[in-house]
């Protein structure tokens, strides 16, 4: 069952005689594709706000398959590192091997800029012939001219995308030419493409160059959005018989950008349609919400040992969403970390992140940092905190196998309708109203588990031995299917 897992605590903040602090493990479902909100022939879609990062749609974003010319991203990516950090210069030249003439110039019958057999050519003739014309000798010649060959090349490429965070991709050579084992995903496509308009815009513009004529021959762009006066400015088609017809594209207009990338369509026009589709559908079906402003605390983390029991967090700005203006799905946000935090703690230190969704689909996540500096707590504090966690660390170990977060709150104050399971770690004195409250709000197939303390007047389902001491058992009750809520 999706859902979520609550567990309930009497901790150091107090709400008159009690304390309850709720902590939550939400159970990792796979976003789907918005269907009921857009349509696309494309196998694989991914697409995203560039300022907030707001996921606008998804359709089996992490599917693998071949990159074809969308690899000469990552190619450039490596190129465009090189001369930032001052590797590589736009006129160093190049020499155009044999290998490099054959493979990828004019006997291979490719995308080529037809490279003269035994000439030097600049970087930054190099650079516009692979992006405008998707020149595989122009790729070639970059790889042997940086790394010795192409396979030294593919490793650095390899290397590159693991620092930027992409954790599936496989690239063999610089071309996208088919190789074994080699493979991208949309969602990588995008976010590398969104890194290279953020963090090179003196070479980004060179995605909208619409021709390059180089030693006499006039080249137009491939791109066929850029001609669609839908504010398009780059980026790179790709092709090939196993996986169809795919792009990466980007579009601003009004302020706004989204990046997207699609795969698995059967023709160029088709490919140009579906993706012309989704970047007006994108631009003109959402909203824009502001969730927290610049500064402002979003929540609080528990602290082990602290002065105090949690630390406030706040994200790096302000927090905004696009929400599709049709979807009434309800917009749930979650702050995931992996806790308890350790005391002490400095103002500022990454915590962890909020995490948002629209109905099943996770729309967005933000970092979050400390709001504040909290120092060790005294003795007595860090003794409760220690006998807190040996608890929630047993229901962790139990649970090991679920994909889960974990969050905490006030349990007067939580709706417990969402939970599919809550874990109680109360006073005596708490239960009954515990009880009413579970009873009345948490849905059929969900249920409750209480440490030591059992319900008077509702016998449990099953009770669990977890320790050596009379008292340490497990109380457990199960909503069934069509109960009576009274």
């Amino acid at each position: 069952m999706t859902g979520v897992v609550a567990t309930m605590g009497f901790l150091s903040g107090l709400r008159g005689a009690l304390g309850a602090c709720l902590a939550l493990f939400v159970l990792a479902g796979a976003a789907g594709a918005q269907t009921a909100l857009f349509e696309t022939r494309a196998k694989q879609a991914f697409m995203i706000d560039a300022e907030t990062g707001t996921v606008l749609f998804s359709k089996d974003p992490d599917a693998a398959f071949p990159p074809a010319s969308l690899a000469k991203l990552m190619t450039m990516e490596v190129v465009f590192n090189a001369i930032r950090t001052g590797r590589l210069t736009l006129d160093d030249e190049f020499h155009v091997s044999e290998y490099a003439w054959r493979t990828g110039g004019a006997p291979s019958r490719t995308s080529t800029m037809f490279a003269a057999l035994g000439s030097s050519i600049r970087v930054e003739d190099l650079i516009q012939g692979v992006i405008v014309q998707s020149a595989n000798d122009g790729c070639i010649i970059l790889a042997e001219g940086m790394a010795g060959s192409e396979e030294n090349f593919a490793q650095l490429m390899n290397e590159r995308a693991r620092e930027l965070g992409l954790t599936r991709s496989v690239f063999r050579n610089s071309t996208g030419l088919p190789a074994e084992g080699q493979f991208v995903t949309a969602r990588e496509l995008v976010q590398l493409a969104t890194h290279i308009w953020r963090e090179y815009p003196e070479f980004y513009r060179y995605y909208s160059q619409p021709e390059f004529t180089w030693n006499k021959i006039l080249q137009r762009n491939r791109n066929p959005l850029l001609g669609m006066n839908i504010g398009a400015d780059g980026l790179k088609t790709g092709y090939t018989e196993a996986s169809g017809y795919a792009i990466a594209g980007s579009a601003e207009r009004d302020g706004r950008r989204v990046f997207v990338a699609m795969s698995g369509m059967e023709s160029e026009n088709q490919r140009a349609e579906e993706a012309r589709r989704m970047i007006e559908w994108g631009m003109r079906a959402f909203d824009r919400i502001e969730l927290f402003a610049a500064g402002e605390v979003v929540g609080e983390a528990k602290t082990y040992g602290g002065a105090k029991s949690g630390v406030a967090l706040r994200a790096d700005g302000p927090v905004a969403i696009f929400v599709p203006i049709t979807n009434r799905d309800r917009l749930i946000a979650r702050i995931v970390y992996e806790g308890p935090v350790v005391a002490p703690v400095e103002e500022g230190t990454p915590i962890g992140s909020l995490k948002v969704w629209i109905g099943d689909m996770m729309s967005q996540e933000t970092p979050l940092y400390a709001a504040e500096s909290v120092g060790q707590g005294k003795i007595h504090q860090r003794a409760f905190d220690a006998v807190e966690e040996l608890l929630i660390g047993w229901l962790r170990w139990r649970l090991r196998e679920l994909r889960v977060d974990w969050r905490r709150q006030d349990y007067w104050c939580e709706d417990l309708a969402p939970y599919a399971l809550v874990y109680a770690y109360l006073s005596p004195a708490a239960m009954p109203e515990l009880a009413r409250k579970a009873w009345s709000e948490m849905r059929p197939g969900s249920v409750l588990v209480s440490y030591r303390f059992a319900i008077e007047g509702m016998p449990a389902d099953e009770i669990i031995p977890v320790g050596t001491g009379e008292d340490d058992c497990l109380h457990v009750w199960r909503f069934p299917e069509g109960a009576d809520r009274g």
